[in-house]
């Protein structure tokens, strides 16, 4: 897991930190053990390899004396006849060539240094990188963060993770998280921190730690060599006094604390062990810590980081068909259907339950021509409304809103409330079209005909979707694209933020590419949603193209190794480019565990669901335990797709799942944990019913100065209690030095006192679930 205590090894500002000093063995912990700081405003100027990349290029020989030039400078107390050399800082003058500290492997990196990977604004992130230096010479490193005008916004200590494998790593923010949403007018400050930030990795010679490792091992045996290592050390304490000003931010008393302990270490009527201990004071110790000597200065090329708005990573959705929301029974029993106006309810059920994004399906005129009946039946009856996704008639096609829901303005209106409610609107884009959209006529090139003339329907076999023509992309992508441009500027226009597209991956990537692009050179804002069930390589490419989450595997993910490797699949390097966001249930997707699992198993997929990602979302009716599957699909039977439902919410509060939402969405917003992918790790449980797993964020990334650390134990059987070990990991999240800590349960209000091994106990009937967080 990141974003653990640590030692650091090397920060600028150390005291806008907060860290905590540990002993120096926590560089030699295990790969769980990682490196954390905050993102802090660095006034101090950079090194001199930092500078060498701003600057204006200069000849070889010109760089080799300033090179010169610097080194003598800094080594000017220095008698070189009588000591060792420094390591020089070796200027980098083509692409590939090595520093004087080799920097390798960094993550994480741009895919041919084309795609950045992508974070939110004040998302917590990961960085690590293979760092070092010949023979048996200690190196450290240090992880730069810069903005997209090229300002510092951090130096950050890495910490070593893995000295068998020279790995360093860190955590760290870019920016300020925010809840500013497009249309609010401080948007335009937070957009400024938006765009292509810069990760650069600095690695460094140790020549401290080096030398007080050898010297040490000599005076304790007493080594013949012992005073001239006494005499090294007082030179490197003085090359340390001497150092640029720019680069270890030593103040006057330092330096002269510095020159003081090379004079002990000079001092030939002290014994070995009195001389030596000049550098064994709490000030030499922290001064090592927090300003040491940088030399073999080396910078490794640069890696872009994306960041993007917020709803970018951190979202919770809901979903509802505003022809159902308002929906009531006639006298006749027919069903009067719902519009803009009735939906509003929706958006207020969403609000109350702390959502932040409505997805609302298309919207659009639906087809007559093959229209599908109730649960999918390929006869429509005369009250049948059709599937939302059979789209375009002769009323219009997708630039058109389905006169049954209202008019453009009545659109417009319904956006403009959502967004009083503070609500972000996604609307679903599904490329294809009905038999009667006015595109067949139009441009009977967009579609792939058959060999007796015909246009072909879709099919996903074994499912066929007679009422839906796919596009064909081959004679006229650019009509297309300029097509799908026009359309989704019309309804961004309307109050659109987001869309969700439909069965992205089977159009080209090249496709969505050049739309993305085009959409959000105009409207930056936008956020893109792929719902793509797919290859691992089309996901990933998706979200290259531009698509800022995707839905995923997430409802099949149900047995506890099935879902602590998800997590970590989600939560991981993954996270960099595919936004997994999590949906329990959706009007395509009934699992048969929620099927079987009841109340308990929708509290569970609910519960997982929220903690595990922080993007996910809620499909309306899960309230209402709505968990019937059409007899041999994992699909809802009288689904909502093909009629209108006409819903009594009352019947909510009975369930209580209503309450959870409200809840977890809750817990969501009061966590700072909850909003990255990068900072999840399982905790042991020894019942395979029981997953747990803990998201941890390190004081000095939090808002508050605080950390934040939540653990989530969840009983996977809806049916039967379970009791479990669980062992954890109290240094992981910095609390290694105590025996017991005290954890509060964010769901039912009560407080336990834990350790390093604990106890629980689960049952559907009382608590499916715990959401500790911990009490620092």
């Amino acid at each position: 897991m990141h974003g653990v205590s640590h030692t650091a090894p090397y920060n600028r500002r150390m005291s806008d930190l907060h860290i905590e000093d540990k002993s120096s063995t926590s560089r030699s912990q295990s790969t769980k053990t990682r490196a954390t700081a905050s993102v802090i405003t660095s006034s101090s100027p950079t090194s001199t390899a930092t500078k060498r990349t701003t600057t204006r290029k200069r000849t070889a020989h010109t760089e080799r004396s300033s090179s010169t030039k610097a080194r003598t400078r800094k080594t000017a107390v220095v008698d070189l006849a009588h000591s060792a050399a420094p390591a020089p800082t070796l200027p980098v003058e083509e692409p590939g060539q090595f520093g004087r500290v080799a920097i390798l492997d960094i993550t994480p990196n741009e895919e041919r240094g084309l795609y950045p990977a992508r974070v939110e604004i004040g998302e917590q992130f990961h960085v690590s990188a293979e760092v070092f230096i010949e023979g048996r010479a200690k190196a450290q490193a240090t992880a730069v963060l810069r903005t997209p005008r090229g300002k510092i916004e951090a130096r950050i200590p890495m910490v070593c993770t893995n000295a068998g494998l020279d790995r360093f790593e860190a955590d760290l923010v870019a920016g300020t998280a925010s809840n500013t949403l497009p249309w609010n007018d401080d948007f335009a400050a937070v957009r400024r921190h938006l765009g292509l930030w810069s990760i650069t990795i600095e690695g460094w010679e140790d020549v401290f730690a080096t030398w007080l490792h050898d010297a040490t091992i000599k005076i304790g045996v007493r080594d013949i060599d012992s005073n001239n290592a006494l005499l090294e050390g007082a030179d490197i304490l003085d090359r340390w006094a001497a150092s640029s000003n720019k680069d270890s931010g030593l103040n006057a008393a330092e330096r002269k604390e510095l020159k003081a302990a090379a004079a002990q270490l000079r001092n030939a009527e002290l014994s070995l062990d009195e001389r030596l201990q000049a550098v064994r004071t709490a000030t030499i110790e922290q001064l090592h810590t927090t300003k040491p000597l940088r030399e073999a200065l080396s910078e490794s090329s640069p890696q872009t980081l994306l960041v993007q708005r917020p709803k970018s990573s951190f979202a919770a959705w809901y979903q509802f068909f505003p022809r159902s929301e308002g929906a009531t029974y006639r006298e006749d029993g027919s069903i009067e259907q719902g519009t803009f106006a009735t939906a509003i309810s929706g958006l207020e059920r969403a609000k109350q339950e702390g959502f932040d994004i409505v997805y609302l399906p298309p919207i659009f005129p639906i087809g007559v021509t093959n229209r599908k009946g109730r649960n999918n039946t390929l006869v429509a009856g005369p009250a049948d409304p059709g599937s939302p996704f059979g789209i375009g008639s002769e009323l219009g096609g997708h630039d058109t809103v389905d006169p049954l829901l209202g008019t453009m303005d009545d659109f417009k209106a319904f956006c403009a409330k959502a967004h009083e409610l503070g609500l972000e609107i996604a609307l679903d884009f599904a490329l294809q079209c009905s038999p009667d959209h006015p595109w067949v006529t139009e441009h009977p090139t967009w579609f792939r005909h058959k060999a007796d003339g015909t246009i072909a329907f879709a099919e996903n076999p074994p499912k066929k979707y007679q009422d839906i023509y796919p596009i064909d992309f081959n004679a006229d992508m650019p009509g297309i694209i300029k097509e799908t441009v026009r359309l989704m500027n019309l309804w961004i226009d309307a109050g659109v933020t987001i869309f969700r597209v439909d069965n992205p991956h089977t159009k080209p990537v090249r496709f969505w590419q050049e739309v993305i692009a085009q959409v959000t050179h105009k409207h930056p804002e936008t956020l893109f949603l792929a719902e793509a069930f797919t290859r691992p390589g089309m996901m990933r490419a998706l979200s290259y193209a531009g698509f800022t989450q995707s839905h995923c595997y997430f409802p099949w993910r149900n047995t506890k190794e099935e879902i602590s490797q998800y997590l970590l699949e989600t939560n991981g390097d993954n996270g960099y480019y595919q936004h997994n966001t999590f949906w329990p249930t959706t009007p395509d997707i009934l699992t048969d565990y929620v099927r079987d699992n009841g109340i308990a198993g929708h509290a569970v997929r609910a519960v997982l669901a929220a903690m595990g990602s922080p993007s996910w979302g809620i499909y309306n009716g899960f309230e209402l335990i709505e968990n019937c599957q059409r007899p041999g699909v994992e699909e809802q039977i009288d689904n909502e797709k093909y009629e209108i439902k006409v819903r009594d919410w009352s019947k909510a509060e009975e369930y209580g799942i209503a309450g959870l939402l409200t809840a977890l969405n809750r817990i969501r917003r009061a966590h700072m944990a909850t909003r990255s992918y990068h900072n999840v790790q399982l905790v042991p449980t020894s019942d395979p019913n029981i997953v747990a797993f803990m998201r941890h964020t390190p004081a000095y990334l939090s808002e508050d100065g605080k950390p934040d650390t939540l653990i989530i134990v969840v009983n996977l059987d809806g049916h039967n209690a379970h009791q479990s070990e669980l062992d954890l990991d109290l240094a992981a999240i910095g609390l290694g030095d105590r025996q017991s800590i005290r954890v509060h349960d964010e769901l039912t209000d009560r407080a336990f006192e834990w350790g390093s091994h604990n106890f629980v106990s689960l049952a559907p009937w009382a608590d499916v679930a715990h959401i500790l967080s911990v009490q620092y």
